[in-house]
This record gives structure tokens, sequence and C-alpha cells, in this order.
């Protein structure tokens, strides 16, 4: 049997092919095409038990090419892939070699692969969110000038309510009152495409059962439903709910040895989109489930706020997991007793 490894690059990939007992058959940097990889595998497609492929953001088109071209592909979790720290040398060759070498052994750290024709409605909820970044970013930056310039304490919702004519009415320096009226129009192109994107989003996910299930929880509205939707994929990948509360990063990260705490793991392995959409989902809780308040009261009088609030998104987390696993609306006295 033969096993291949690529370590894919912003614009080459080191292809590897070695055998059962580790002897490097093919090994050779290419450039980022998917006709010249699919040339290079081509003569170990009989024996090649599976492909693996390394790579940090701009994987899609290799992983979704090879596998329209019948090769069996996995998809590496680079977070989770420690190589040994005393070796003299490494190299991008050395590693596609090794990727090859631990999925022989059955040691991969496996990342997700989300299924290409679901993965564009996903990523179109986190350009919503890189946008709504942007927006917030854009009325900070108005709400600072206006307090620099005329000690004018506005909020956000203020903010966005601002046209030329209340702008002119400041009477501003020209030099700065034209930088406010930029910050205006992006303001306003951010708002409008954010409405047109969550327009599209509630469009393809409001007929889907899992969209209904999960806005019965707590804090839990149109946005964080789709979101945690279309980044939980399906839950059946997760063997338990611990495996989701990880993957959403509402879990510790430390070591123990012995019963003493000796360091930390990789805190930010998870899912950045699931983490803030469970935060979100125990401060709207907070505000709507006497529950979720006693609760969140209970464990801030022993720890710090912010603990009390990742707990808090870590019941949510772990009610949400079983929603969708079971396909059965939240359940009050199942959530908090």
């Amino acid at each position: 049997m033969k096993y291949s490894g690529i370590d894919l690059h912003s614009n080459n990939a080191v292809v590897a092919v070695i055998d059962d007992r580790d002897r490097v058959l093919y090994c050779k940097r290419l450039a980022n095409d998917l006709q010249l990889i699919v040339a290079a595998l081509e003569p170990y497609r009989d024996e090649l038990q599976e492909v693996v492929v390394e790579s940090t953001f701009n994987w899609y088109w290799l992983v979704d090419g090879l596998m329209a071209d019948g090769f069996a592909v996995h998809l590496a979790n680079t977070a989770a892939i420690k190589q040994y720290e005393g070796l003299k040398y490494s190299g991008d060759e050395h590693d596609a070699v090794f990727l090859a070498h631990i999925f022989r052994l059955g040691l991969l750290p496996e990342g997700y692969i989300y299924p290409s024709h679901e993965r564009a409605l996903r990523d179109l909820a986190r350009k919503r969110m890189q946008l709504v970044q942007q927006r917030t970013l854009n009325i900070l930056s108005i709400e600072s000038l206006l307090a620099r310039q005329l000690n004018l304490r506005i909020n956000g919702e203020h903010v966005q309510r601002l046209d030329d004519a209340a702008v002119r009415a400041l009477v501003l320096p020209p030099h700065v009152e034209r930088a406010l009226m930029a910050n205006l129009a992006v303001l306003h192109t951010l708002c409008t495409e954010i409405q047109a994107l969550e327009a599209t989003l509630h469009k393809e996910v409001k007929l889907r059962p899992q969209f209904d299930i999960l806005k019965s929880a707590p804090g839990i509205g149109n946005i964080l439903a789709a979101t945690i939707m279309l980044e939980t994929g399906t839950i059946a990948r997760f063997a338990s709910v611990g495996h989701f509360s990880s993957y959403c990063r509402c879990v510790d990260s430390k070591r123990i040895s012995n019963g003493k705490k000796k360091g930390e793991g990789n805190a930010s392995n998870g899912n950045r989109y699931l983490a803030w959409a469970f935060v979100e989902a125990a401060a709207g809780a907070l505000r709507c489930c006497p529950q979720a308040r006693r609760f969140y009261d209970r464990k801030k009088s022993k720890r710090l706020r912010v603990v009390a609030m990742k707990a808090l998104a870590h019941k949510l987390a772990r009610a949400a997991y079983y929603m969708m696993r079971e396909g059965k609306p939240f359940d009050l006295n199942r959530c908090f007793g």
C-alpha cells in the first residue's frame, strides 16, 4: 500500500508518497496546480490508500479537486500535529513525508472536511460577522471623533442615524467633517450589505428543522441559530457532548500530572465562531431567563464574572448538542435542573 502527504502553501505544495515500510517513493515541490498534483499521484493511484493534506487556509480547491478525481482525502488538523522537538532538521519535504507516516500508523489528528455544497453558506455567515465587526469599528471611530472634537457623547444607534444634514449642523472643521463623512459612508454601506446577507441567510436556513429547534433555547435568535447550525455541520461527527463543548472552546485547557496543574494546552483549538455564538447566547439568556440568571449569579459569587459567563455558555453549548442530536426543543429543567 502507498500513502501520500501534501504540505500545501500559498503558492506551492510539497507532495510525498511512501510505501508501507516508510520508504519515500516520491517527494517533490510543485506549483499550486491541480492537474500537476493529480499527475504526480496518478502512477500510484491503484495502490494509494489515502491522501493527507495539511493547510491552514487555502485547501478548498485542492481537497475538492482531489475528491472529485476519485482520491480518498483526509485533512490534517494542523493545531494538533506536533513533531518531535529534538529533530535536528525539518523542512517542507520532511513535513509531507511525516504526514503520510503518521497516517500510515493511524495517528493522524484529522480536521473536518465541510461538505462543499454547504460550505459557501457557512462562509457567507462568517462574512456577515466580518462586516459586523467592521461596522462596530466605524461606529467606535465616529464616537471617538465626536467626543474628541465636541465632547459629544452619543451611542451606536444615534451614530447610525446620522446623515449629511446632521453632520453639517455640528459645524466641525472642514477636514474633520470630511473624515466623519467618510466613516458614515462606509458605515451606511456596511449596514446595507449586512441586512442583505442576513436576508439571504434567513431564507436558506429557515426551512431546516435544526433552525427552529435551536431558537427554542433562551438567548438564541435567528443569527445565532444560523451560526451554530452552520458551524456545527452534522452533529454526528462529535462522539460526545464533551467533544462538542471542547470544539466550542467551552472547556478548560490544562495539563495535569500527579494531581497538579503543569501547564496549559492549546486553548485556541476549536471553532472561534461557535465560541462567540454561545457567549452571545449566554448574554442574551441572562436578560430573558430567570433560571439562567440564577445559575450565573451562583457561579459569579464564587468565581470571576467572565468565568461565570463562560460556564453559562458551556451549559447552552451542551444543551444545543442534545437538541441537535435528538431533534427536540430546549428543555429548561434538563438544562438547569
